[in-house]
């Protein structure tokens, strides 16, 4: 197996290695609500309308900021920044200089690794077309 995460910044990874390194968890694309007194961020168990609740991948992937104009672009000047990133999250665990998780995909080598154990939101949102925006803040939850 190569573990050029473990060889290669993010700075210096190519578009494919890049991608890979996502675990497709889904939880950078849930709804999440701030507190402005604490400046504490809450996700919610909602969707993006662009995300496939049935297997927690962007349905318009490659123009997605055409329909989410406020969709984050993740890249190696960001993710650090980006304090409300999943603890999970693949290119905060690099960032960090952590391994990545024993379920990911490319320690696994299945693509479905991170929806068989349980890290992925798949089965556990709801789509943002289904929830009125005011009842967000009942749909606060926690993800490991």
């Amino acid at each position: 197996m190569n573990e050029f995460w473990k060889n290669i910044s993010l700075e210096r990874m190519d578009k494919e290695q890049w991608e890979a390194l996502c675990d497709g968890c889904g939880k950078c694309c849930l709804l999440k609500l701030e507190d402005f007194d604490t400046g504490e961020v809450h996700y919610t168990n909602v969707g993006c309308k662009l995300l496939d609740c049935t297997n927690a991948r962007c349905i318009k992937y490659s123009h997605r900021k055409n329909f989410v104009p406020d969709c984050i672009s993740l890249s190696p000047d960001n993710i650090e920044l980006l304090a409300w990133m999943p603890k999970t999250c693949s290119y905060r665990l690099v960032a960090e200089g952590k391994d990545l998780p024993y379920w990911h995909p490319l320690i696994t080598g299945d693509p479905k690794s991170t929806v068989i154990t349980g890290h992925s939101v798949v089965g556990n949102i709801f789509s943002e077309h289904d929830i009125d925006e005011n009842d967000l803040p009942f749909h606060i939850t926690e993800f490991e």
